[in-house]
This record gives C-alpha cells, sequence and structure tokens, in this order.
C-alpha cells in the first residue's frame, strides 16, 4: 500500500528521516467468510450468497486469534465476503479489540444499517473501508445489483453519523475510470476521511475479467488527478488520507511528479520512498482466507502456503521451503525482465508477482501492471 498523502505532506513539510521500524510480524488480512450479497465483476474471492462448507468455526477464529497476537501481529482487517454476515463479527471483533490489534472492517456497506449501527460504533474499529466502484448505475453495473449504491453510500453515511473513520475503495478499470473524478467530488461533498485507489490485480473474477484493466493512459490521468487533488487540498489545510494499492509503481511515478514540481524536495521524498521500499506481500501483508488456508496476499488464494488448522500461522509465515515465499522474503527479489533492470528496484520491490504469475505462470517475469515507461525506469541524469 502507497500512502500517498503520507509523501505529499513530506512535501509541504519535510521531517527528518530517522532509522526505518521493521514491523515484528505482518498485517493480517482475514477474509472470515466467503459469502456475500453482492457478486462483483473482480472479486479476489469469487464469493456469492451461499454457504461455503469448511470455513472456520468462531472457537478456531479465537484460537487462531491467539497465535496471531502471540506472533505480534499488530493489525487485523476482516473482510469477506461481506464481513457483517458472519454470524459472530460483532463477538469476533469485540475480542480481537480486547486483545489489542488494530481492527479494521473492509465491507460493501450494503450491510451497515440503522439496526447494527449503534453495535458497530460500540465496536470502534479503528477504520471502515466501504467500496465505491463508480457512480450510481456504474457501480451497481460492477457489483451486479442495482440499487447497491445507494445502499453503500447510506452505510457511509451511518458511520459519519456515528463519528466512525470511514473511507472508500475504487478499484480502477477501463470500466469506471471516467467516474474517477466524480468520485473524489463525492469524498469532498460528503467529508469522507480516506480514498483508496486499487489497482486490477488478477485474482478470482479479476483474472478472469483482466481484459478490463485500465488502459496504461487512463491509470497515468488517474494518478495525476489523484496527486494534484491530494496536494490542493493538504495545501488549504484538508487533512484526508490518499492511499493506492497493488501496483507500487505509483511510488516511483510520484518521484517522477515531485522531481518535477519540487526539485529541491526530490532527494528527500527519493530516501522516505526507498525507507517504505515497496511491495510487502509475504513479507508484512498475510492473507488468511475463510477456510484457514494462508497466502502471502490477499490476491493468491490459488497458492495456499497451509492452513491454520494443521499449522500455526506463525510456523507458516516464518517457513522459506516455499519457493514463493522465499523468493518474497529475499532482498532483492530475484526478478526478471524489466523489473530486474528497472533502477527503482529498491523503491517498487518488484511490484505485484500476481499479475506476472498469472500472466506469464512465472512468479519472477515483469510485472505487466507496470504503467511507467522505459526512460522513466533508468536511471535520472
Amino acid at each position: 500500500m502507497f500512502r500517498l498523502s503520507q509523501y505529499m505532506r513530506e512535501l509541504l513539510h519535510p521531517t527528518p528521516i530517522k532509522p526505518a521500524r521493521k514491523p515484528a510480524a505482518p498485517v493480517v488480512i482475514w477474509n472470515l467468510i466467503r459469502r456475500c450479497n453482492l457478486t462483483c465483476k473482480h472479486c479476489y474471492t469469487t464469493s456469492a450468497d451461499i454457504d461455503f462448507p469448511g470455513e472456520l468455526t468462531t472457537q478456531e477464529i479465537y484460537t487462531v486469534m491467539d497465535d496471531l497476537k502471540a506472533f505480534k501481529v499488530p493489525v487485523l482487517i476482516l473482510s469477506g465476503g461481506e464481513p457483517l454476515l458472519h454470524p459472530d463479527i460483532f463477538s469476533i471483533s469485540r475480542r480481537a479489540k480486547a486483545m489489542g490489534f488494530y481492527v479494521a472492517l473492509s465491507s460493501n456497506g450494503t450491510k451497515i444499517s440503522r439496526d447494527n449501527i449503534d453495535e458497530i460504533a460500540a465496536i470502534n474499529y479503528q477504520y471502515i473501508g466501504v467500496s465505491l466502484d463508480g457512480i450510481k448505475d456504474t457501480h451497481d453495473r460492477f457489483r451486479r445489483v442495482k440499487g447497491s449504491f445507494d445502499e453503500a453510500l447510506r452505510g457511509v453515511h451511518l458511520c459519519l453519523d456515528k463519528d466512525i473513520k470511514v473511507g472508500i475503495r475504487f478499484t480502477l478499470t477501463q470500466d469506471n475510470a471516467g467516474d474517477f473524478p466524480a468520485l473524489l467530488r463525492l469524498m469532498d461533498d460528503n467529508n469522507i476521511d480516506k480514498f483508496y485507489l486499487s489497482h486490477l490485480n488478477y485474482g478470482g473474477r479479476g483474472n478472469k475479467n483482466r481484459k478490463d484493466d485500465a488502459h496504461f493512459e487512463m491509470t497515468r490521468q488517474a494518478m495525476d488527478l489523484m496527486f494534484e487533488t491530494c496536494y490542493d487540498w493538504l495545501k488549504a489545510g484538508q487533512d484526508r488520507e490518499f492511499v493506492t494499492g497493488n501496483n507500487d509503481a505509483d511510488a516511483v511515478y510520484f518521484l517522477h511528479w515531485a522531481t518535477r514540481k519540487f526539485p529541491d524536495k526530490a532527494s528527500h521524498i527519493k530516501a522516505r520512498l526507498e525507507q517504505w521500499g515497496g511491495n510487502a506481500s509475504g513479507v508484512n501483508v498475510a492473507n488468511i482466507d475463510n477456510l484457514g488456508n494462508v497466502h502471502p496476499d490477499t490476491f493468491w488464494w490459488h497458492y495456499d502456503l497451509g492452513n491454520v488448522k494443521k499449522r500455526p500461522f506463525s510456523e507458516i509465515w516464518t517457513d522459506t521451503s516455499d519457493p514463493l515465499m522465499a523468493g518474497l522474503k529475499q532482498n532483492p527479489r530475484p526478478l526478471q525482465g524489466r523489473c530486474a533492470t528497472c533502477h527503482y528496484q529498491n523503491i517498487c520491490n518488484g511490484n505485484t508477482r500476481v499479475r506476472a504469475e498469472q500472466t506469464t505462470k512465472n512468479f519472477w517475469a515483469e510485472d505487466p501492471g507496470c504503467y511507467l515507461t522505459c526512460a522513466e525506469i533508468e536511471p535520472a541524469l
């Protein structure tokens, strides 16, 4: 995840660079349930409104949670499917909060209602992310349920009314790139805390529909608008959060943008981005699916590292006998093609390996989602 606002603040108000703090354990994105009331076009879990057999029981979830805490996992992002369809979501959330985890909820928003908003507020989630993939009909086509946009936006408003930190998640594709400016206006009009732009990654239905991935010029235009909007709002005192995910080339593209706009700050931003280090799949980001299978991140559901019913997560995560995990944890990674010759490996870290593997069957091939030109990945003169 590229935290754009963090680096934009460094342009406006640079701070001294201190030694980087290495997390003791990864952020865990946990798909507690695969059932969902929507069937989204790009869903990496290929969820549907049915029961999926073999899911972890609540007691098994608690056992895993104990291991995660002992392993010093700092953050749990509770996801699905739609996590609010899990019958024990609030009990699980309360337990996670009581254990001291940072707890976030990843929802489609439609199941946030007047009937449960008080209980949601009482949990005191640190953050709730709600997916909006366009305005009105665009979103409804993506989510394949008419009226889902209005229901999701209602969920956002219910959270805002309770002073819950809530953000919009948007997956950029050819189908909805035209709605991106309107979503930024919606964020501004509703004073929403956070905007997360996700690039399409090739998992589940996202892989099946990868032909709809945004063209590189669409991506560059969206990033330009995001950079300018973030800068203008911060300059005006509107301290909102912008992040992007699933394309670590965003950080390199931002460095080039910052170098053009603020040449005197370029070396500082470059040092900051190198300290961040880019893609963290298999290192600082982990996934547990609804069956208990562990993956390097949420888009690797077709590749299992082990199952928490048979081995503790802490053992699975530290086992580098698996070739994918060994390579992901290697520094530098064993990259090939354009990624191997890129001058900015220490910023991007090879970008998203899933797209490379899904298109070439090679973990380490160049990422076909990198939208940087050949000139942009060469050393600056």
